[in-house]
């Protein structure tokens, strides 16, 4: 769908810069900002391979199961009935702990790992378990104690202090976070006795 979206806008650009006999500052904008992209990607590149890194490292390590184990009692309270020892549960903490970070990129793989485990405990395949409703939301709101990643975009742009915003952050990543997880447990779906539907195992498919 992106990819669809993005070329729409190139050649609406395009089109546009034609008829209004602009053609030459589109493209001369498309090569500056060319440019622009690759230096900004390459100032950030620093920061997003030293936390990718040391979450691999965690990841190796067996300081996944610490971080488990410390986010255990809040993923009892949001994911009822999961268990904590399993691969679900343990990529449900990296990818929080990643968002804590502010480190969006690092969060990404840990996040899609995590929706593939709780697939396999899902037992309607067709349709998303609460468990993963409730882990898309809260993954998308992303409470933020360090915004590493917009913090670093600051600092290219030459902020004096990128770090200054941390309260806003915390305020709006708090709300945030809050709305979402109150709007899912309110929309959850439930089944005949009326209880959150808990995720199953899937036969030959899940793994602890």
């Amino acid at each position: 769908m992106m990819t669809w979206i993005f070329s729409g806008m190139i050649l609406l650009s395009v089109v546009l810069g034609i008829a209004n006999g602009r053609i030459g500052e589109v493209s001369a904008a498309a090569l500056s900002e060319s440019g622009k992209a690759i230096t900004l990607v390459i100032g950030l590149a620093g920061v997003m391979c030293l936390w990718s890194g040391l979450m691999n490292v965690a990841e190796k390590s067996g300081l996944t199961q610490k971080f488990s184990r410390f986010f255990s009692p809040v993923l009892r309270l949001l994911f009822r009935g999961l268990d904590p020892d399993s691969r679900a549960a343990k990529a449900i903490s990296m990818n929080v702990a990643a968002n804590l970070l502010g480190l969006g990129n690092a969060a990404t793989p840990l996040g899609i790992a995590a929706m593939r485990e709780l697939e396999l405990l899902n037992p309607t395949p067709s349709v998303a378990s609460n468990y993963m409703i409730t882990f898309v939301v809260l993954n998308t709101a992303s409470l933020q104690l360090i915004p590493t990643t917009t913090a670093a975009l600051r600092l290219q742009a030459g902020a004096a202090a990128p770090f200054d915003i941390l309260p806003a952050v915390w305020v709006t990543s708090i709300c945030s976070v809050i709305s979402v997880l109150v709007m899912a447990k309110l929309l959850s779906h439930t089944t005949r006795n009326g209880l959150p539907e808990l995720a199953r195992p899937r036969r030959g498919g899940a793994h602890g």
